[in-house]
């Protein structure tokens, strides 16, 4: 007989729902171990169903190791932004960030094949696909970053998850290093400085400027020293060291830096599903498809 309490047992266990937990130890005549293998078994394939649902929603989190010397940011998406506060999902993000920083994966791919520090006796990949079956959803690691330093690496989450930022800084310290995650989740610059900046980049805003200033009518000679000192407020607006410091814009995030001794090396910044598309469906509409079959 399959009482409510053996029931009870393997939901805890597994997360899988009341009534697949019945089923299953049916079929198994009560043998937990069992249930819990096809339960496994029949999680994969739900997993599998789901995986073409698109997932861009989700999660962006950030690790830092006790001596800031070694940080991750990651990027896990989801189907819907309800996941995004629960529990389970957001300690499996928390996992995989510390997992990137402490076993330096080169790939997701590489990441999905390592052993879970969460769950030793499973790959991060095996943990994925459980989670995928528990929760219900289509999830994915989409991507991330990590940063080894002999400085300091520091980070800061904005939007309970929504953008992530990561710093490595020479000579900074943490206050500073804060205020630098912050001006980068505020101003989303997209490079470090001039130099980083790819020349085609340039060169396509250069030729923008100067149709812009021949449109306003000005000679050729004229426009090519407006288009000097429009590119100016080009690499203010998108190199993070030329940006005005939000919390003083009378100086710029390099001076700033500068004057304190410190010198930025490089940062990432990830925000939610950037890129991706999105689905266009209500909530309503999924629950009524639900209910529809």
């Amino acid at each position: 007989m399959i009482t409510a309490e053996l029931v009870k047992q393997l939901r805890e266990k597994t997360g899988a729902g009341m009534m697949d937990c019945k089923k299953v130890l049916t079929e198994t005549n009560g043998d937990e171990e069992k249930a819990i293998e096809l339960l496994r078994e029949r999680g994969i394939a739900k997993a599998a169903k789901k995986s073409d649902r698109i997932a861009a929603e989700g999660l962006v989190t950030t690790y830092v190791t006790a001596d800031q010397k070694v940080g991750a940011v990651v990027e896990v998406n989801a189907e819907t932004d309800f996941v995004a506060k629960n529990e389970e999902f957001r300690n499996f993000v928390a996992d995989i960030a510390k997992q990137v920083a402490e076993k330096n994966p080169a790939t997701v791919e590489d990441l999905l094949a390592q052993t879970s520090m969460a769950e030793t006796d499973k790959t991060v990949q095996d943990v994925l696909t459980n989670k995928i079956a528990t929760i219900g959803e289509n999830m994915s690691i989409r991507r991330f970053e990590r940063f080894e330093s002999n400085g300091l690496v520091e980070s800061y989450i904005h939007g309970d998850g929504k953008i992530g930022v990561l710093v490595e800084m020479e000579n900074g310290n943490i206050d500073l290093a804060k205020d630098v995650c912050m001006q980068i989740a505020a101003a989303r610059p997209e490079y470090l400085d001039r130099d980083s900046v790819p020349a085609d980049r340039v060169a396509h805003e250069m030729e923008i400027l100067k149709a812009q200033a021949v449109n306003e009518g000005k000679p050729e000679a004229v426009a090519e020293k407006i288009v000097q000192g429009r590119i100016n407020k080009f690499y203010g607006e998108i190199c993070l060291v030329e940006q005005d410091f939000v919390k003083d814009p009378d100086q710029t995030v390099g001076k700033l830096v500068e004057s304190k001794g410190a010198k930025i090396v490089r940062f990432a910044r990830f925000e939610k599903g950037e890129g991706l598309q999105k689905r266009e469906e209500n909530f309503a509409e999924e629950v009524a498809k639900q209910i529809n079959g």
